[in-house]
C-alpha cells in the first residue's frame, strides 16, 4: 500500500483523477478535533470507490459518490491524544499523526484580527516563549472567490505553537488561545481566517446575505461578472457614474488648494479633513508639444483610496475601485492637445484613509516612450457621505466585495466542528451602524448553522481618531453601540471591549495582549460556564430621580479610575443638541445633573473617548446612547 503525506494531498486540487484520495483541507497532522462533538471526516476519492477511516480503534467506511465526495462520522470524545488517523482507498493511504481532541476556535475579521504576533506589544518576549505543544495553529491562506470553494488556495496545515508558527499567527487569537490552554489544561486549536479592510458582508454566505433585499443588485452584478467580467465592469462603471451625478466634477465655486503631499488627505493636518469620508477633487497638469499631443498615451495616477473617475481634458479615461490598486488608464488619440493638458480625478472615500496616496510615479507616458510627470497638484473638498451612504462597489473583489471571503476561506472548512468563534471587525462598516445592526446577527446565525457552535465572541472597536472637545454623533460610537446591543440581546454572544486600549493615530493598535485576554474571559464565561466577570459596566436603565438623572449599570461593582467624577457623559435634548456633563458615583449608579430638557444620555460617544469608569475586574464601561425614562 502506498502511503502519501497528508499535507501534500490536502493541498492538491479536488479533481478525482488528479488526486485519488484527498481529505478536506482542515484535516492534517497535528490537528485538534472538537471534544464532545461528532466529527465529520470527508474528502474526495475515485468516484464509486470505498474509503476506510480508522481513528482510535473506531472504523468507518463510505462510498465516494459520482463526484468523488465521501464522508464518515466519528463519535465524540473527551479531550486527549495524541491519536493517529488512517484513511485508505483503492490501495492508497493517508496517515495523520499527532491528532489531539480539545476545543477549537475560529478567529476571523479584518486587519486587527489579522495583525500578527511578531508586531504586537511585547513580541520580543511572546514570540520566543510561544512553544506550547498543546496549542495548535491553522492559518487559512487568503482566497476570494465568486463561488464556494472546496479547498484552500495554497498548502496549509496545523502546527504546534512555536516561535516559527506563532510569529505570523493572529496575535489576538493566539493570546486568547494561550490563556485558555493555560487555564483548561487541554488541547486548544485555533483557526485564523482574516483579511485586512474587509467588510462584514464578505464573510456571510450568499444564502444568508441575499435574505436582505438591499443586496439584490450586488448579486445581480456578481452573476453578470461570473458570466461576463468585462460586461460587469462596464455595468459598474455606469452605475458608479450615475451615483456620482453632479459630483463627478468639481463645482464652479470649489475652493482649490495646493496638495501638501500625495498621502491620504486625513494626514494633511487639516481638521476639516481629519475624519472626512466623501468626495474629493484633484487637478494636475502636463504640457505637451504639438507632436506629442498627436499621440495616444497612458496615464498612471498611482493608488487611490477608494474609487475614482479620471478625466483628461474633460474626457473620462477610466474608473476603478480598490485602495491598493495602482491605476493606469489608456488615453486615446485625439484626447491630448498642444500646450497645457488638464488632469482631473474625482475620488470617493468610503472610510479610513482617502484620496491619492503612495510613492508611485504619477505620469503621462506617450506611445513613443516619453514619460512626463503630472505636476501642479491641487485639491478641492467635495460633499461628505451621509451616514450609511455607500456608492456602488465591485461585489467580486476580494476584501471589499460580497461573500467572496466566505466562499474562499470559510467554505473550505466544510463545517469543521468548533467550540466557538472570535470576531474582530467593524472598522470597514463604521459608516453604516444601522446596516451593521442587521448584518452582525445575520453572520452569527449563518456561522452557527454551518459549524454547529453557539459561543460567539466579538471585540468592540478600539479607540481611534482625533480626541473630541465637543459632542458629535460619531460613527464609530454608533457602531460600538450596535456591538453592545447585539451582545446584550444574546446570552451566547460575548464582547471584549477595546475602547480603552487603542491608539488615537493608529487604526492598528499593537496592544493585542489585553484584547486576547478579554476574549479569553468571555470564552470562559460563555463557552465554559465559569463564574468569571467578562464584561465591563453596561447600562441597564436611565431614569429621572430626585437626585438627578440616574444611569444604572450591571457588571459592577463600579470603580472610578483616578477618583473624582465620571467623565464622557452627554445630555441631549429633543433636537439632538448635546453637552458634556460629569457624573457622580452612587453605588451601581452614576448620577448626572437634573435637566428637564434632556431626552437622551450618551456615554463615550466619540471616536477616541477617555474612559475612567471600570469595574473590579479592570474592564472598561461600554459606551451607549439611551433615552431617559
Amino acid at each position: 500500500m502506498k502511503i502519501i503525506p497528508a499535507l501534500f494531498l490536502a493541498a492538491m486540487p479536488a479533481a478525482a483523477d488528479a488526486a485519488p484520495l484527498v481529505l478536506d483541507p482542515a484535516y492534517t497532522s497535528h490537528a485538534v478535533l472538537q471534544r464532545g462533538r461528532e466529527i465529520p471526516v470527508g474528502g474526495t476519492a475515485e468516484p464509486g470507490s470505498m474509503v476506510s477511516v480508522v481513528f482510535d480503534g473506531e472504523s468507518h467506511t463510505a462510498k465516494a459518490d459520482s463526484k468523488g465526495r465521501w464522508q464518515v462520522t466519528l463519535s465524540g470524545r473527551e479531550a486527549g491524544g495524541p491519536y493517529v488517523m488512517k484513511v485508505s482507498s483503492s490501495g492508497k493511504e493517508q496517515q495523520l499523526e499527532d491528532i489531539m481532541v480539545g476545543d477549537v476556535w475560529l478567529c476571523s475579521g479584518q486587519s486587527n484580527m489579522e495583525f500578527t504576533l511578531r508586531y504586537a506589544t511585547n513580541a520580543a518576549f511572546e514570540v520566543p516563549y510561544s512553544t506550547h505543544p498543546n496549542l495548535r495553529l491553522l492559518n487559512v491562506p487568503r482566497q476570494s472567490s465568486t463561488t464556494p470553494r472546496q479547498r484552500f488556495s495554497s498548502p496549509a496545515a496545523w502546527q504546534r505553537s512555536a516561535p516559527e508558527s506563532a510569529a505570523d499567527f493572529s496575535a489576538a487569537c493566539y493570546i486568547m488561545g494561550r490563556e485558555l490552554q493555560a487555564q483548561q489544561k487541554i488541547p486548544i486549536g485555533l483557526i485564523a481566517a482574516s483579511w485586512g479592510g474587509s467588510p462584514i458582508e464578505e464573510w456571510i454566505s450568499r444564502d444568508a446575505l441575499q435574505m436582505l433585499p438591499r443586496y439584490g443588485k450586488d448579486f445581480t452584478l456578481l452573476d453578470e461578472y461570473i458570466r461576463d467580467p468585462a460586461g460587469a465592469y462596464a455595468t459598474w462603471t455606469r452605475l458608479f457614474r450615475q451615483w456620482l451625478g453632479a459630483d463627478a466634477t468639481a463645482p464652479a465655486e470649489a475652493a482649490w488648494r495646493a496638495v501638501p503631499n500625495l498621502q491620504p488627505w486625513e494626514q494633511w493636518g487639516d481638521p476639516a479633513l481629519a475624519t472626512f469620508d466623501g468626495v474629493g477633487h484633484y487637478r494636475a497638469r502636463v504640457k505637451l508639444t504639438a507632436a506629442q499631443a498627436r499621440q495616444s498615451a497612458h496615464i498612471a495616477i498611482g493608488t487611490v483610496d477608494d474609487m475614482d473617475v479620471t478625466r483628461v481634458n474633460g474626457k473620462t479615461v477610466g474608473s476603478e475601485q480598490g485602495w491598493q490598486k495602482n491605476r493606469v488608464y489608456d488615453v486615446p488619440t485625439g484626447v491630448l492637445k498642444a500646450g497645457e493638458n488638464s488632469i482631473e480625478i474625482t475620488v470617493v472615500d468610503t472610510g479610513g484613509g482617502g484620496g491619492l496616496w503612495g510613492e508611485e510615479a504619477r505620469t503621462l507616458t506617450l506611445d513613443d516612450g516619453t514619460s512626463l510627470p503630472l505636476s501642479g497638484w491641487r485639491f478641492a473638498k467635495g460633499r461628505t457621505l451621509r451616514n450609511g451612504e455607500a456608492p456602488p462597489s465591485f461585489p467580486w473583489t476580494g476584501g471589499s466585495g460580497r461573500t467572496t471571503l466566505f466562499n474562499g476561506m470559510i467554505a473550505p472548512l466544510h463545517g469543521y466542528p468548533l467550540k466557538g468563534f472570535a470576531w474582530y471587525q467593524g472598522e470597514a462598516n463604521a459608516h453604516d451602524a444601522k446596516g451593521y445592526a442587521e448584518l452582525m446577527p445575520l453572520l452569527i446565525a449563518d456561522w452557527r448553522k454551518r459549524f454547529g457552535a453557539s459561543p460567539f465572541l466579538m471585540v468592540q472597536l478600539a479607540n481611534f481618531g482625533p480626541l473630541a472637545s465637543a459632542p458629535s454623533n460619531d460613527s464609530w460610537a454608533q457602531l460600538r453601540d450596535v456591538q453592545r446591543r447585539v451582545a446584550d440581546a444574546d446570552p451566547q454572544v460575548g464582547m471584549a471591549s477595546a475602547v480603552d486600549i487603542g491608539q488615537v493615530a493608529d487604526i492598528h493598535p499593537t496592544n493585542k495582549q489585553d484584547v486576547g485576554k478579554r476574549l479569553a474571559l468571555a470564552a470562559r464565561h460563555i463557552a465554559l460556564g465559569e463564574d468569571v466577570e467578562d464584561r465591563g459596566p453596561a447600562p441597564v436603565s436611565v431614569t429621572r430621580t430626585a437626585k438627578g438623572i440616574a444611569v444604572r449599570f450591571t457588571h459592577g461593582p463600579l470603580k472610578l479610575v483616578g477618583g473624582g467624577s465620571a467623565i464622557g457623559f452627554e445630555l441631549c435634548d429633543a433636537a439632538g443638541n448635546c453637552r458634556f456633563v460629569n457624573g457622580e458615583l452612587d453605588g451601581e449608579t452614576i448620577l448626572l445633573p437634573a435637566d428637564p430638557g434632556a431626552r437622551e444620555v450618551r456615554y463615550l460617544w466619540q471616536a477616541s473617548p477617555i474612559v475612567n469608569l471600570y469595574n473590579a475586574a479592570e474592564l472598561p464601561a461600554t459606551g451607549f446612547a439611551m433615552p431617559i425614562e
